[in-house]
């Protein structure tokens, strides 16, 4: 069979790499992306080999628009060529449009039914959704998916991506090894689901002037958003885009601050003491809160004494309880390839 996988965004791109190794024994599959620097990066890293078409739309609704009919038209073209029988998708707006236009049937997995514009350009149009079993079906229904086609895997989707290998080798950013590495990441500030959040500034002031003598890394998401974060805390912080493999970096920190979103789960499954300032509240999210994976804080103060009690701690419980969550989740794919072959 010929399967097109759409792939838009690093966690959508570690989350299907072993799909894509299970699914080549024996199918012909395409793996498609967007011009977005943070997944060109890890497909380098990760040795992926991507066909890149189209462009990420940038903030504005305009650029969104225009980046997407632009994309659509070279994917019809595309995929036209290929003539698959299948498409997957993390629910890819172009994906969708070019496999409903075509008449190709699409499964498409998705954790984040809070990215209201994406859901109501990708659910009415594809055949079967597969969700964690942690976030109701009605969450996903409502946007026009017929709940019979919603199909749940026992698996949060950090609990995927954290079993790769790292490969990398370059060096750490983390500069002095007799300090303790924190590493915050801000939060996305051009999809569509989010409004632009100051809430991360006050929290990184606070976090610079207690811990001044610790390893501080602050990941960037985009050029501009880089650029004020150097002007602000460059001569007190190392501030980077990202260039790693996150594991490569999560491997290597005694604390981690995260905006609540994919890094933060993969933190939280690792082991690692873990803080979200929760820009984006989401179900995965409150999932790893309640089962004491992560602590969710947003006053600066307090995140500083949360931070400070894990630095002075030794207790290694963190490590052992998200093992046990993580050994207790089924492998998605496996329920991917029931849901193919039926």
């Amino acid at each position: 069979m010929k399967i097109w996988i759409d792939i838009l965004t690093p966690k959508q791109l570690l989350f299907s790499e072993p799909m894509i190794e299970k699914l080549r024994k024996e199918h012909n599959v395409l793996c498609t992306s967007r011009s977005y620097d943070e997944v060109s990066k890890l497909a380098k890293i990760r040795n992926f080999d991507l066909v890149c078409v189209g462009k990420h739309g940038g903030s504005e609704k305009y650029g969104k628009l225009e980046a997407s009919i632009n994309r659509i038209k070279k994917l019809s073209v595309l995929i036209d060529k290929f003539s698959p029988e299948l498409v997957i998708s993390f629910c890819s707006p172009e994906a969708a449009r070019v496999s409903f236009g075509m008449g190709i049937r699409h499964i498409a997995f998705c954790d984040s039914p809070h990215a209201n514009a994406v859901m109501k350009l990708t659910l009415p149009l594809i055949q079967k959704l597969l969700i964690p079993w942690i976030i109701p079906k009605k969450e996903f229904s409502k946007y026009g998916i017929d709940i019979k086609n919603i199909i749940p895997y026992k698996a949060i989707d950090a609990s995927v991506t954290i079993k790769r290998n790292v490969n990398q080798k370059d060096s750490l950013p983390f500069k002095n090894n007799h300090k303790k590495n924190i590493l915050i990441r801000v939060e996305e500030e051009q999809a569509a689901y989010t409004q632009k959040s100051r809430k991360i500034i006050p929290i990184i002031k606070e976090i610079i002037n207690k811990f001044d003598e610790e390893n501080i890394v602050i990941l960037g998401r985009y050029s501009e958003q880089i650029k004020n974060l150097g002007k602000l805390f460059g001569k007190k912080a190392k501030i980077l885009k990202m260039s790693y493999d996150g594991k490569y970096l999560l491997n290597n920190t005694d604390v981690f601050l995260g905006s609540g979103g994919t890094m933060t789960a993969e933190s939280a499954l690792l082991g690692v003491p873990t803080i979200s300032y929760n820009a984006v509240p989401n179900i995965v999210e409150k999932y790893l809160v309640k089962n004491n994976l992560i602590k969710r804080e947003t006053n600066p103060k307090k995140i500083n004494k949360i931070i400070k009690k894990y630095l002075e701690s030794s207790d290694d419980n963190y490590r052992k309880r998200a093992r046990k969550i993580s050994n207790s989740m089924e492998d998605p794919i496996q329920k991917l390839i029931q849901v193919i072959e039926e």
